[in-house]
């Protein structure tokens, strides 16, 4: 579940459902599904199935040995700490759908200008791991204007945490994943 919450912040724009069994994905109109996140032990029992979905499966395993992974199918570490997972996810999202390309269209409201070049400006640095007092030396303005951005930043995204900010700046093209 604590996947689910993570895909549904990474990928707002995606419904995601969660099946306890093979047999409940089958019978849910999988050719639906953008994706299917599969352990790597329902992957082998349903081999066929995954192979000529191949594309649209990503493997979860509990291992970075590349030993222990499929060849065939994109692999995805879930025991790792959240932030590197999260980092995975995004790492994944670019190479895959290059730019939101292959993605479904955003809605109208978020693909208008929310913020400010400003505001851009100190959201990518925040999103770097700058603190609020390196921003203003690095854009020449005050601390008390790099908070005041912050705060509209989040105000106007809906965003409670720098995780979330982080995942919107990457899924919105304002930061490379390389330079988190």
């Amino acid at each position: 579940m604590g996947l689910k919450q993570i895909l549904q912040n990474v990928m707002p724009i995606m419904t995601v459902d969660t099946f306890g069994s093979f047999a409940e994905l089958e019978s849910g109109h999988p050719e639906a599904y953008f994706h299917y996140f599969a352990a790597i032990s329902i992957v082998l029992e349903h081999k066929d199935f995954f192979l000529a979905h191949r594309r649209k499966t990503i493997v979860l395993t509990l291992s970075l040995d590349t030993m222990s992974q499929l060849s065939d199918f994109h692999c995805l570490c879930v025991n790792v700490p959240e932030q590197q997972l999260i980092r995975s996810l995004l790492a994944l999202e670019q190479r895959a759908h290059g730019e939101g390309k292959n993605l479904p269209p955003m809605p109208d409201i978020i693909n208008r200008k929310i913020l400010s070049d400003r505001e851009i400006e100190v959201m990518s640095l925040i999103v770097q791991g700058y603190i609020n007092k390196e921003i203003a030396e690095r854009l020449n303005i005050g601390l008390a204007t790099v908070i005041t951005h912050r705060k509209n930043i989040m105000d106007k995204l809906g965003l409670r945490s720098v995780s979330a900010l982080t995942i919107y700046a990457v899924m919105h093209g304002y930061v490379d994943i390389n330079k988190i």
